[in-house]
């Protein structure tokens, strides 16, 4: 084989490598100021779905966050242990888990809502960038999906 054919297994060649490692990034990004709300990343965007929602069902928010309930469900324990939301079967179907927030979870939902312009200061890139490469990757997710 010719060298040039090594070429798309090269790392630096890789978009998997690309989106992994910035993700890892911006996570890290988000743990110092999350801290201070004792919520860890994974925590926080299942928070996100419920301020949005006030009440989602356990697969409604797996689905949004693209967890499996297997991995969702222990995050969503941890939370109702903090306060921030409560959960219960639903009356009509004992298989379906309905997941509300409290009145400390709504509250909050104020607390919080400069985290996203302090990460976007933290990145210090253009807007209109960060809006192309929401777009990109949300067309991305949605051809993988």
């Amino acid at each position: 084989m010719k060298k040039c054919e090594y070429e798309n297994i090269k790392l630096d060649n890789q978009i998997c490598f690309s989106l992994y490692a910035a993700s890892r990034e911006i996570i890290k990004l988000y743990k110092p100021i999350l801290d201070k709300f004792n919520l860890t990343y994974t925590q926080y965007v299942a928070m996100l779905v419920l301020w949005e929602d006030e009440k989602s069902t356990v697969k409604d928010i797996g689905k949004r966050l693209h967890l499996d309930s297997g991995t969702l469900t222990p995050l969503l324990k941890k939370i109702e242990s903090m306060g921030l939301l409560t959960r219960h079967r639903d009356v009509n179907d004992d298989r379906v888990v309905i997941v509300e927030l409290t009145e400390k979870g709504r509250a909050l939902k104020d607390d919080i809502t400069e985290v996203p312009h302090e990460i976007m200061c933290k990145v210090n890139m253009p807007l209109e960038n960060a809006i192309a490469l929401k777009k990109h990757l949300d067309e991305l997710l949605e051809i993988l999906e």
